[in-house]
């Protein structure tokens, strides 16, 4: 079961400049970290001693009412609609399971229009006013990055399908976790792994790092570049642009006359299709193309950039449809029965992963008490559709990512070894259709 609202806020993000290869990433920027953290306090007032579901109510018949609030509207309207479908079908299968700790769960769905000031807002009224029983986190670092104080402050547990940056975990929280197997400057491991294992002659020699002013893709591109510049290959090109930009066309034609061998680009969506479009409209295409979480929007990005130019982009996810965890094989078809045959995106993957930690905690604690479930989760592992999943004190989990490349159309898993869904990787990449 779903409810909706939603609010006409408009929207608040940080932007940045744009400038060399060595600018110092803001924690979250100065100015809106502030800025978030007064808005919480203006809406928390004090601090509670537990979350008003904090009682032992596994008897009772009630639905159990989980409070999420997503970007529906606004910037992040993709990635926070994909999540919606993974935490519904979640709640379908289990519902039609027999539910959590006997109750059929609800989930009362607000929309945060992508901005800060309303996220705030909606996950104070769903912990103060509507009393939920639990609550998930929304998309992005920007976004959890305020909300996950609101659930800090009210003494409720906070698991995140995405928001993996540095700033998330710097704060001593104890009832935050990160649902993916690892932390933004983590995230780019597996490929530099790749990267090394290729003959000396057959790596890049230059590359360019271009990154939207993000504070999810920034830590993954500056980490890239930092174990790359370390094994030799020469940064030709770094930039940062805001999160609004829409025009590629300046940094496309700056790609065009540097000739990176490798682009990797800090992209959200929009603007990973964006740039592609610009640099086959000039009519260059790199050896190696890596964009973080862009070809992770499975059609939306092959109809995005087409199909054919797809091919041997290189991207690093937290799950594959092709995945043989437990449950995996049933979201994907319930994910499809639900959406007309569609493949679910890897958003929808890590909602429903999120979920799956949240009612695993609540049903081995056997209630909805918020400190019996983060004190659970800091101690155990969870099996979920991305793999088994634990975490440090501070809520960062302490996984590894998997290394995914688009090949034929489709998404294959490429690295490490044992995960491999294809032997094949494509490179140099073909170039524009």
């Amino acid at each position: 079961m779903t409810e909706q609202s939603s609010h006409p806020a408009p929207l608040r993000r940080f932007h940045g400049v744009a400038g060399g290869s060595r600018r110092r990433r803001p924690t979250l920027a100065a100015a809106g970290l502030i800025a978030a953290s007064a808005m919480v306090l203006a809406a928390c007032g004090s601090p509670d001693s537990g979350g008003s579901g904090s009682g032992s109510d596994a008897d009772s018949k009630a639905p159990l009412t989980i409070g999420v609030s997503l970007p529906l509207t606004g910037d992040f309207s993709q990635p926070g609609g994909e999540a919606k479908r993974g935490y519904e079908v979640w709640a379908d299968m289990v519902n039609a399971d027999g539910g959590v700790l006997g109750r059929q769960v609800k989930l009362k769905i607000v929309d945060d229009a992508s901005n800060q000031d309303t996220v705030v807002s909606d996950y104070t009224k769903l912990i103060t006013q509507d009393k939920v029983d639990l609550v998930l986190g929304t998309f992005s670092s920007l976004l959890n990055f305020p909300a996950s104080a609101v659930a800090e402050k009210n003494g409720y547990v906070f698991v995140e399908p995405a928001g993996g940056a540095p700033d998330m975990f710097s704060r001593g929280f104890q009832y935050l976790f990160f649902a993916q197997p690892a932390t933004a400057p983590h995230q780019a491991d597996v490929f530099v792994d790749y990267i090394k294992s290729l003959p000396e002659a057959d790596r890049p020699k230059t590359a360019a790092y271009p990154t939207q002013d993000d504070p999810f893709t920034r830590p993954v591109i500056e980490s890239m570049q930092q174990q790359l510049e370390a094994l030799g290959v020469k940064t030709v090109y770094s930039s940062v642009y805001p999160a609004d930009t829409t025009n590629f066309q300046t940094i496309a034609n700056t790609l065009k006359n540097k000739k990176p061998d490798l682009i990797a680009q800090g992209a959200v969506f929009e603007d990973g299709v964006g740039l592609v479009r610009s640099l086959k409209q000039l009519g260059y295409s790199p050896k190696a193309l890596f964009q973080t979480s862009a070809p992770s929007n499975a059609a939306q990005y092959s109809d995005g950039v087409g199909a054919a130019n797809t091919e041997g982009v290189f991207y690093t996810v937290s799950w594959n449809e092709q995945a043989t965890t437990p449950l995996n094989s049933e979201f994907v078809a319930a994910y499809g029965k639900a959406y007309d045959g569609a493949l679910p995106a890897e958003d929808a993957a890590d909602a429903f992963a999120a979920a799956q930690v949240l009612q695993a905690a609540a049903e081995k604690v056997g209630s909805v008490d918020q400190d019996k479930i983060k004190d659970y989760l800091h101690g155990n592992e969870v099996e979920t559709i991305l793999g088994p999943l634990s975490w440090n004190d501070k809520g960062e989990p302490q996984g590894d990512f998997i290394l995914a490349q688009w090949q034929s159309g489709k998404v294959q898993v490429v690295g490490p070894a044992d995960a491999a869904t294809s032997d094949t990787i494509v490179y140099p990449k073909p170039d524009w259709q």
